[in-house]
């Protein structure tokens, strides 16, 4: 028998044909996809085969919170691979038993109870069929300016023009007005924004929605801060009308808003609460719906209506249990929000300085800049849905130099791993300090 050998390592090169000639990348017309070859990452860096170094200024997907590898998640995993790689969902483990736990110490109010599931996704799908059997409804309430997942019900969820291709979509979704709408600089007055919220509610009959589901703080369609009262208003007015209130924390939960979860800055405690991503910092895929027990208790003397082969997953709960602990023992949900508040005002900086930069937003490490071609109109750089020029020379731009960040439509954002250094911090925005240059030359005079 012949000794096993490795195969030789791939370069770069390699590794993208073989990629684009046999796999599908998501979102994208496939001749148009130019991927980066990734070989190695470690803390807010990526390498690729020949060793070109990219920060990682977007955490991947907004998902690598506590930066790449960290050898305390790498053990775990490692450990828990050798001990128990699988049990069936309808067994108990101890990771599957901690994680529960701990996630019922740090979720917002009496959340206490979890369903685990592969993904952001499918957690949002199983959160809605919840609330349509725990309310006897069928309607489900989503705003525009959202995304839910790519699977069948979640991408119906979903409010941004990536739901398109998936229409006709699942029954019974209906779109509640936006607080901050496509092309403003500034959210609508809360007042306002209730109103229309309450006047949808009037039309699609309160009776008959069964929940409204939010992302407390927006993602990728603008990272989109709601003003001091918002969410407040929201939870009474579900309260009033029977509907239940879905936090969508996929994106915006462990720490990456300067709290465990965004929705925490407003001291509002939602009925179910979706999260995946920095549950285990993206080491292994994990997502969850947390409820709150009266609507775990709908399920004690009726069966659960669904199951999924790797639910409670013993290496993703181990993965999960150990990223939890980098949260606590290295501070840093306030971290981020120190770290935060200086990202805050060097990006008032550097737009100072770019008159094409119509606004920045951020909260804690979740930040964005909105390119305009003239800060009066607030024209933007790039139309909805698209890309302009400017905004393909300035992503060529960054990844020129070594910086890894999404450029979509007339955004860009600035969304690091929690773990960053003002010096790193400040290598990022240096590069796009020089990159603005680009966008300037766009503004109309």
């Amino acid at each position: 028998m012949n000794p096993t050998t490795t195969a030789p390592s791939m370069t770069g090169d390699e590794i993208v044909a073989s990629c684009k000639r046999h796999t599908i990348y998501e979102w994208s017309a496939q001749t148009a996809v130019d991927p980066i070859p990734v070989a190695r990452a470690e803390g807010v860096y990526f390498w690729t085969p020949e060793g070109k170094r990219y920060l990682d200024f977007n955490s991947q997907l907004m998902c690598v919170n506590i930066g790449h590898s960290h050898p305390s998640v790498v053990r775990a995993i490692q450990d828990q691979a050798a001990r128990l790689c699988y049990a069936n969902p309808f067994m108990a483990t101890e990771p599957r038993a901690r994680l529960g736990a701990k996630l019922a110490e740090v979720t917002p109010g009496d959340i206490d109870t979890f369903f685990f599931t592969n993904g952001g996704a499918d957690a949002n799908e199983h959160a809605i069929r919840v609330a349509r059997i725990v309310t006897g409804r069928h309607k489900i309430m989503a705003r525009y300016r959202s995304y839910h997942g790519g699977t069948a019900g979640a991408i119906s969820l979903t409010g941004e023009p990536r739901r398109w291709a998936a229409e006709p979509g699942l029954p019974g979704i209906v779109r509640a007005p936006d607080f901050h709408k496509w092309g403003a600089r500034d959210p609508e007055p809360v007042d306002v924004a209730l109103r229309e919220l309450e006047y949808v509610i009037q039309c699609e009959g309160g009776t008959n929605i069964a929940a409204f589901i939010v992302e407390p703080v927006v993602g990728t369609n603008g990272v989109l801060i709601p003003p001091d009262g918002y969410m407040q208003g929201v939870r009474e007015i579900c309260d009033r009308h029977g509907i239940l209130l879905i936090a969508d924390e996929v994106m915006s939960g462990f720490g990456r808003t300067g709290r465990w979860f965004a929705i925490d800055h407003w001291n509002v405690v939602p009925d179910l609460i979706t999260m995946a991503k920095g549950l285990t910092s993206a080491s292994v895929p994990l997502g969850a719906v947390g409820m709150r027990p009266h609507i775990a208790r709908v399920f004690q003397d009726r069966a659960f209506p669904s199951g999924l082969t790797y639910n409670s997953h013993p290496l993703a709960c181990a993965a999960a249990v150990a990223t939890l602990a980098v949260y606590e023992d290295e501070d840093l949900i306030a971290r981020a929000a120190r770290t935060g508040a200086l990202l805050h005002d060097r990006m008032k900086a550097i737009a100072e300085r770019h008159p094409s930069v119509g606004t920045t937003r951020s909260i804690g490490l979740f930040g964005i800049v909105e390119l305009v071609r003239d800060r009066r109109t607030y024209e933007p750089m790039a139309p909805f849905g698209g890309s302009s020029p400017e905004t393909t020379a300035l992503s060529r731009f960054f990844r020129e130099q070594g910086l890894y960040t999404f450029v979509r439509w007339n955004t860009f954002f600035t969304n690091p791993p929690l773990t960053i250094s003002e010096a790193e911090l400040e290598e990022g925005l240096d590069i796009i300090d020089r990159g603005l240059a680009i966008t300037d030359h766009g503004v109309k005079q």
